[in-house]
Formats: C-alpha cells, structure tokens, sequence
C-alpha cells in the first residue's frame, strides 16, 4: 500500500508518462545515484558509494533491456551502457572519482539528448493533430 502522498505522485506520474519521459526520468535516476555514489567516495562513506552506484548500475541495465535492437543506434547505445556499467564498476571497486564522473557525463549528454527528441516528437504530435 502506498502511504505517503509523495509516493502517490511519484506512482501517478510513471503510470501517466510517455515512454520518452520515462527514459528521460531513467537517465534523471541514473545520475542522481551516480552523483550521490561519488558524494559517497568523497566523503568516504563506502556503503553509501556501494549502495549509489549498484542503483545507478541497475538503470542503466535497465536502459539496455529496453534497447529496442530493430534500429541501428541500439547496438551503439548498448555498447555505450555496457562500457557505463564497467566504469561505475571500476569507480566502486578503486574508488576512483574520474571514472564516474565520466559515467555522469555520458548520462547528462543522453538525457539532454532525449530532452530534445521529446520536445521534437511532441511539436510533431501538436502539429499532427490540428
């Protein structure tokens, strides 16, 4: 059962997104632990690094589960996660920040990138229906 109101939302808003805006909140998630799991090395606070970037993990193999392959980009984009994952596993294992930082680059580039093809896709939908 959902108890708090934040949780509602948060259920309410997944369940009514378009699956653009679902990416996008993917790749908002994705940074979001990335960021929080360097906070985590900088601090050396290990089990909040460990525990950030095994979520940030998790995304992105979520992102690569729902490639879909009939398209060119698709192998491309799943080479880019794979080598994403690798880094975040290397930043948790050596706790070396750069490579995450790296991740988080990767991440902010994609997520402006759908940012964009969202807001072309629906000016395409607006002009479709009138």
């Amino acid at each position: 059962m959902i108890s708090s109101p934040y949780e509602k939302y948060k259920r309410s808003s997944v369940q009514t997104s378009t699956p653009g805006q679902l990416i996008i909140m993917l790749y908002d998630g994705a940074i979001r632990f990335v960021k929080a799991g360097l906070e985590g090395i900088s601090s050396n606070d290990i089990a909040k690094a460990n525990m950030n970037l095994g979520k940030a993990q998790t995304i992105i193999s979520e992102l690569m589960s729902t490639l879909n392959h009939s398209y060119d980009i698709s192998k491309n984009l799943y080479a880019l996660y794979e080598y994403m994952n690798y880094l975040l596993i290397q930043t948790n294992i050596k706790k070396k920040i750069e490579s995450g930082e790296e991740v988080l680059g990767y991440l902010q580039e994609l997520r402006e990138t759908w940012v964009a093809v969202n807001k072309m896709t629906a000016g395409m939908s607006v002009s479709s229906e009138q």
